[in-house]
């Protein structure tokens, strides 16, 4: 089993949503994203929490891969752990 980790679903997503922007691993030019990162994650938690709402329902490869309602309640439980 792995480990729990110590940041939110919510705050993880959010943080790879405001880097994306600037980074210059995707759309950005910055060498170096975590500073800005740190300060402007909050700005994306609505779009975090939009993805979680799309993916609360496994698609045909996760649920073929586990327990597809296993899969639903946990990513229910990220969602209502944020609002």
């Amino acid at each position: 089993m792995t480990g729990t980790a110590t940041t939110s679903l919510v705050e993880r997503i959010a943080r790879v949503l405001c880097a994306a922007e600037i980074s210059a691993n995707a759309e950005g030019g910055e060498s170096s994203a975590g500073a800005h990162v740190d300060e402007h994650w909050r700005t994306h938690r609505n779009q975090a929490l939009a993805v979680l709402h799309a993916i609360r329902e496994p698609d045909a490869a996760a649920a073929s891969a586990g327990d597809g309602a296993q899969w639903q309640r946990m990513i229910e439980a990220s969602i209502a752990a944020a609002e």
